[in-house]
């Protein structure tokens, strides 16, 4: 659109102008809305109200689209929270510690399809079964210096470790582990998931579930030691 005066003194720019200051216009003069044009670099210029029309289709499509994933995230969260529940319920069964761990260690497994496991207890727990998922550091939290920053927090980690806490926890399988969850679990031991994906675990995902297994083996392990 140009400068140049319509209509006598009008211009195209006091018209754009008045529009701007008068959104509304066209509610005034809805016969306006079929007549006027829009230019289209795909085809044909087209009316305003099929322009809008459009318009409208594309936030419904849009619309449509954010509601399928959704509907898609809220139902990986119930199989989550199933499986966490299933595990709850798995753990409050079992008898003592050596069930306990072996539970902790069967569900994760099928349930959760996690590949490799890693229990890491601290100081001497009588009752424990000798596995290769299950670490001992006789000499406590202190024995693990590549974990002091992770124990001081306590918080769930997501993503790639550093190549020492790799071969620390998965030995000579660090090389094939490429995402991992860590997660304290009471006040001494943690538990360690590896992945071969390496966006099975990552720092943006919610911690939501750790938080969950972190604290539902947490408690799990307190009580076996406690009755033992």
């Amino acid at each position: 659109m140009t400068d140049t005066a319509i209509d006598g003194d009008i211009k195209p720019a006091t018209v754009a102008s008045y529009l701007r200051r008068h959104p509304d216009f066209l509610a005034d003069y809805p016969e306006l809305a079929n007549a006027l044009t829009l230019p289209s670099s795909n085809g044909p210029a087209a009316s305003l109200a099929v322009h809008q029309l459009r318009g409208l289709r594309e936030k419904n499509a849009e619309l449509e689209t954010r509601l399928k994933e959704l509907a898609s995230i809220a139902g990986d969260n119930e199989k989550l929270m199933r499986r966490v529940h299933g595990l709850m319920l798995a753990l409050l069964s079992a008898k003592d510690i050596e069930e306990t761990v072996r539970s902790v260690v069967r569900r994760l497994t099928e349930d959760f399809q996690s590949e490799r496991i890693r229990l890491v207890f601290f100081g001497d727990l009588a009752g424990l079964p000798d596995e290769p998922w299950l670490l001992r550091e006789p000499r406590g939290s202190s024995g693990l210096p590549e974990f002091t920053s992770f124990l001081e927090h306590a918080d769930p980690v997501a993503g790639r470790l550093a190549p020492d806490k790799l071969h620390r926890l998965f030995g000579n399988e660090a090389p094939d582990v490429r995402s991992a969850a860590l997660m304290r679990v009471g006040p001494d031991a943690l538990l360690a998931i590896g992945s071969a994906d390496a966006d099975r675990f990552h720092p943006g995902m919610g911690t939501l579930f750790l938080d969950m297994i972190s604290t539902t083996v947490g408690s799990a392990i307190e009580r076996a030691r406690k009755a033992a």
